[in-house]
């Protein structure tokens, strides 16, 4: 193990972590800004917009990640009318391809945790809303969603931590992420592992850092949903 080699390049490893935190945490913000709205109308089955999103989840999440960024990279470019509009500008950068399908793909993901999570809300908290005086407006933001957001923390830190090992996708297309840096450092000194090791082992450092935050995020949040123990009688 050349642990030299590693530590001599240390520098690549640090660009490639920044910027598969930048992929993760820009794609999952994203992501739920397009899963809240779309997982509450999925939930509540609008006439028109609710087949609209059933299309959006099932492309996104029937098809690999891999497939995606390679259509949005690679097939996009192939249209004229795009290389010749203002999008092009951004279509042209990998990082913004990769940003786009990440994004998309955790946004299908997300509305499907968020729809169930609506979908399990107790009626009897949006009833005693109702008869506070609440708008329908006032119940969803001050009840229905926080209540669904608490119930989705473990499911949605799932999501997070896939995106994170998803994220690997940006390599193929010229990125240096962290696996990039990994491939790079064994092409350069003709290694075998090294590179690959040491990407592992700060996916699971990363990982493991997200992990503890969902676990603190679960303790406070979902408190009161913990089975009391019953004192055992004298």
């Amino acid at each position: 193990m050349r642990v030299d080699l590693v530590l001599d390049n240390w520098q690549m490893f640090a660009h490639g972590v920044w910027l598969t935190l930048q992929l993760t945490f820009l794609s999952i913000l994203i992501g739920f800004l397009i899963a809240l709205p779309s997982g509450i109308i999925r939930a509540r089955r609008k006439p028109f917009w609710s087949p609209a999103i059933n299309v959006y989840v099932y492309v996104f999440r029937g098809t690999p990640l891999l497939v995606q960024t390679f259509l949005i990279y690679y097939g996009l470019s192939q249209f004229a009318f795009i290389r010749e509009s203002w999008a092009w500008t951004i279509l042209r950068d990998p990082w913004w391809c990769a940003l786009i399908a990440f994004s998309l793909n955790s946004g299908a993901y997300a509305t499907e945790i968020i729809r169930g999570a609506v979908e399990t809300t107790p009626k009897g908290e949006l009833e005693a809303a109702a008869a506070l005086g609440m708008t329908p407006r006032q119940t969803d933001c001050l009840v229905l969603i926080p209540s669904a957001l608490r119930r989705a923390l473990p499911q949605y830190g799932n999501e997070v931590v896939f995106m994170l090992h998803g994220s690997v996708v940006a390599s193929v297309i010229t990125l240096q992420d962290i696996l990039g840096a990994g491939r790079t450092l064994n092409a350069k000194y003709y290694l075998a592992y090294e590179g690959f090791l040491t990407a592992a082992v700060l996916y699971m450092a990363i990982t493991f850092s997200l992990v503890a935050v969902f676990r603190a995020l679960e303790r406070r949040y979902l408190k009161h949903l913990r089975p009391t123990r019953t004192p055992a009688l004298p």
